[in-house]
Formats: C-alpha cells, sequence, structure tokens
C-alpha cells in the first residue's frame, strides 16, 4: 500500500485543502476508514484548474511523440505496480481482488491505446475549386479537461477519458468520487513518476457535502474547456444544464437499462456464461450490467434452472481481499437500501424470489446477497428502472417483435446484449435494438479499440478507440488565398 495518498495533487505538488478541512475513506467491507484524504472546496478547484490552464500553454505544443512517450511511461508504470493498484481499489470499492486485477489491467489498455492513437491525430488537405487557394483543417488540442468519475470503476474511468485527453495535448483537472479517491491519487504518484510536468494532471479530491460546488465550478469555468462525466442520467442532466454558460464540450457516459435477450436457437452454456459475467461483474454495479432478462419461451425453464445453479455454486461473496472470494460488498449504503426496495416492491406485487432476496449482514453491513426473480410485471418498479446490484430479473417473451418493443422501451439506450444462432436474425436485432453498444453471443465487450457510449439518454459522444480523442480537440478551417501559381 505504499501508493496510498493522503494529499490531494495540484501543479505538480501533493497539497492539503485549503480549509484544512479532511474527510475518512471507508471499506465497504466493514466501513473502517483506510485513509483521511483533503475536503477541497471551490477555492482549490479553481487552484487546479488555473494550473492546468497555464500548464496548457506549453504543453499544447509538444509533438505527438513526446505525448505517446509519456503516456508510455505511464502504462509502464501502472504495469509495474498493477498489484499495488488493485489492491488500493479493493479495499476503497470492495470489489474482489480477482476483478480489480482485471480492471487495472483492462484500465491500462486505455493509456496505451492513446500512447499509440497521440500519433495518429492528423489534419486533412481540402480539394477546393479555386487554384489560388489552399485549405486544411486541423486538429488541435481544446485546453482544459474537467473529468468526473465514479465509484464503481475508479481506475479505468480515469485512463479512458485522460489518456484521450492527454494524448492530444489537453490539460486534466480530475474529480474522482468521494467514495473512492484513493486510486486516483495513486495513479497521480505514477503520473509524476512518469514524467508529466507540473499542472498537466491534477487531482481534486472532495467529501460528498463539496463534491456539487466543486461540481459547479467545473461546469461554469470559463477555463475549462470540456467536461467528461461517467455517472448517472439524472447527475448528468445537472451537469449538462451548468455547462451551458460557457458553451463547453460535453462527454456523458450515463445510466443504462440493458437488455439481455435469449432467443430459442441460443446456445445455452454459452448463455449463461455471458449472464454470470455481464449481470453479476463488481456485484453488479456496472453501466453496462444485463439489467432486464428476456428469454423466449421455449427455452426460459432451462435457462432459469441452469442460471440459478450457477448462481448458486460459483459465486462467493466476502471480503475482497481474502483468498477465494469472488465478489464484495455493494459500494455505497444507498445503493443496499435502493436494491432491496426495489426487491422488496417486486415481492409484494408477487414476483418470485428463486434465491437471495435479502442483505446479509453477516458478512458486513452492504452484502447483497446474489438474487434471480421471475412473475415480474409492468406494475413492479423494478421492471424498468436500472438495479445497479447484484439482482436478476427474468422475464418470458414469445416473439422477436414482442421483445424488441419492450427492449426499446425505455428512456436510456447504453448497452444491449442478444444471444441467437439464426445469422438473419442477429442483423435485425442488432439493427434493431436503441443502444450504443450490443453484444451478440458475448456478456462482456469493453475494450479499448472500441467505441463506448450510448444513445438516448445514455449520453452524448464516445470513449476509447479512434474515436475518443474527439471531444478533445477543434477542427479549425484554415484558407491561404491568393498563391500565384
Amino acid at each position: 500500500m505504499h501508493l496510498l495518498k493522503d494529499l490531494a495533487y495540484i501543479n505538480g505538488k501533493w497539497v492539503g485543502a485549503s480549509s484544512k478541512q479532511m474527510f475518512p475513506v471507508h471499506n465497504p467491507v466493514d466501513k473502517s476508514i483506510i485513509n483521511n484524504v483533503p475536503d477541497m472546496d471551490v477555492v482549490d478547484t479553481r487552484a487546479a484548474i488555473d494550473a492546468a490552464s497555464k500548464a496548457f500553454e506549453s504543453y499544447r505544443a509538444t509533438s505527438a511523440r513526446d505525448r505517446s512517450n509519456l503516456l508510455r511511461n505511464w502504462y509502464n508504470l501502472m504495469v509495474k505496480h498493477s498489484e499495488d493498484l488493485a489492491q488500493i481499489l479493493t479495499k476503497e470499492n470492495g470489489k474482489s481482488l480477482a476483478e480489480s486485477r482485471a480492471e487495472i489491467n483492462y484500465g491500462n489498455s486505455f493509456i496505451e491505446w492513446f500512447s499509440e492513437e497521440a500519433k495518429k491525430v492528423d489534419g486533412e488537405v481540402l480539394q477546393g475549386g479555386d487554384p489560388s487557394r489552399h485549405l486544411f483543417l486541423l486538429r488541435q488540442p481544446v485546453g482544459v479537461a474537467a473529468l468526473i468519475t465514479p465509484w464503481n470503476f475508479p481506475h479505468a474511468m480515469i485512463t479512458r477519458k485522460a489518456g484521450a485527453a492527454l494524448s492530444v495535448g489537453c490539460t486534466c483537472v480530475v474529480k474522482p468520487s468521494e467514495d473512492t479517491p484513493l486510486t486516483a491519487l495513486a495513479m497521480a504518484e505514477l503520473a509524476e513518476k512518469a514524467g508529466f510536468p507540473n499542472g498537466i494532471f491534477n487531482v481534486v479530491t472532495t467529501s460528498q457535502k463539496n463534491s456539487p460546488s466543486v461540481g459547479k465550478e467545473l461546469c461554469e469555468h470559463p477555463k475549462v474547456r470540456v467536461l467528461s462525466f461517467t455517472g448517472s442520467t439524472a447527475v448528468g442532466k445537472i451537469l449538462y444544464r451548468q455547462c451551458a454558460s460557457t458553451m463547453k464540450r460535453l462527454s456523458l457516459e450515463l445510466g443504462g437499462n440493458a437488455p439481455f435477450i435469449v432467443f430459442d436457437s441460443a446456445q445455452l452454456d454459452i448463455v449463461i456464461k455471458g449472464a454470470m459475467a455481464s449481470k453479476f461483474r463488481n456485484t453488479g454495479q456496472t453501466c453496462v450490467s444485463a439489467n432486464r432478462f428476456f428469454v423466449q419461451a421455449g427455452i426460459f425453464d432451462r435457462f432459469v434452472e441452469n442460471f440459478l445453479a450457477k448462481i448458486n455454486t460459483e459465486i462467493k461473496m466476502g471480503d475482497g481481499s481474502k483468498k477465494d472470494i469472488t465478489h464484495g460488498p455493494l459500494t455505497k449504503e444507498s445503493q443496499l437500501h435502493s436494491v432491496h426496495g426495489l426487491v422488496t416492491d417486486a415481492v409484494k406485487k408477487g414476483a418470485k424470489v428463486h434465491c437471495g432476496g435479502k442483505p446479509l449482514p453477516e458478512l458486513g453491513p452492504l452484502f447483497y446477497a446474489p438474487t434471480l426473480i421471475t412473475n415480474v410485471t409492468e406494475d413492479m418498479v423494478i421492471y424498468n428502472k436500472e438495479i445497479f446490484g447484484p439482482v436478476a430479473v427474468i422475464n418470458k417473451f414469445d416473439t422477436e417483435a414482442e421483445v424488441i418493443q419492450k427492449a426499446n422501451d425505455t428512456p436510456v439506450g447504453l448497452a444491449g446484449y442478444f444471444y441467437s444462432l439464426d445469422v438473419s436474425q442477429i442483423f435485425r436485432v442488432a439493427k434493431a435494438l436503441e443502444v450504443g453498444m450490443v453484444g451478440v453471443n458475448e456478456g462482456l465487450i469493453s475494450c479499448a479499440e472500441a467505441a463506448f457510449g450510448g444513445v438516448k439518454e445514455s449520453g452524448i459522444g464516445r470513449e476509447g478507440s479512434k474515436h475518443g480523442v474527439d471531444e478533445y480537440v477543434d477542427i479549425k478551417y484554415v484558407c491561404i488565398g491568393n498563391i500565384k501559381q
């Protein structure tokens, strides 16, 4: 735990809050205090923004090769310290070490990816109609990038954003979740060792009390030119409104309500493997988790039986730092109450609980049993609400047209999954689902090479892939006229 920090990182210095206030970071397994970090406010946030703005003046002029090398250095250090980062992540988030290690590898892949993409950000030469004019399009960094990241993936959500921003010459002010700031601070320590100049990468830590005002400052400060946020749709809408005053660039990766559709032709063993990964990864606390299972009538009973057997035999809950534990607690107390409230409402209205359906206080204050529910009806709140917990809701359907209508009957559209061996059906359904990402016969679809993002109220923009830099560059048109031939 030598990367564990108790200070924030601004302008290349480890600093406390101007108010001298601190707040505790808790281990969700038992609510013990891991460390205390600075409770920064608007004053501190402005200092970070000013530092990033000043650093941008020189960083924007660095070569693509220099930026690529800095990112590669950072990547190499994070690979070297992967186990250290995983240990910290498990402590503050609660997920198992196996899942933390997987997240660190996944998050590191974005830094590696954007270290290469840095050298591929090209402009264009346009073919105009007037031979006396030469026309160009330049892609230039927009400026200071504010990155507001969530608690469910404290490492990967920073690297996916910062990698893209830093690769093109933007500077960053990161505001991690108040629940999981320690991973971000450990990453800042490694960024410093990688050689990033002062002010390029800044981390502001805030408590729940100060978080709204700090977020508002990042949205409204004129020196911040782009804001990237991953979190709930409700908060995303607030940030969207607050950014309007300065016409910022926005990248919003918001809530999902992913359908997981199983057609009769599907190969059941592959389906169950994908269902386990998609539903229960990070104890169900991912924005792309399978949220609404729709299983065709011909395979429904076998699916429920096999899925239930896998849940009962493969999930072992407990302290994620212990050997053989596969799943940890929920990260937040509010999430535990929300999940149990959804299940309680469904049971009162006639849903059938096949396993779980209750907290597990004998394991710790935030553990919730892996749960499988059937007989869910549309009047139950859980039917069409993002659960963000280890609860699988299984619905039966008869026809393709019926399930497409049900899958799309939601205001959000982040990810969707379906299983079928009918090639024609695969193309029809993939096109028909109103989501930004589709997994076909696959439950884990995220990777650095692919464009991550949603449609409808699930957000704006794309992260990862070659499109990940788009939010961080301006396209400047240059016309050189009166050129003698």
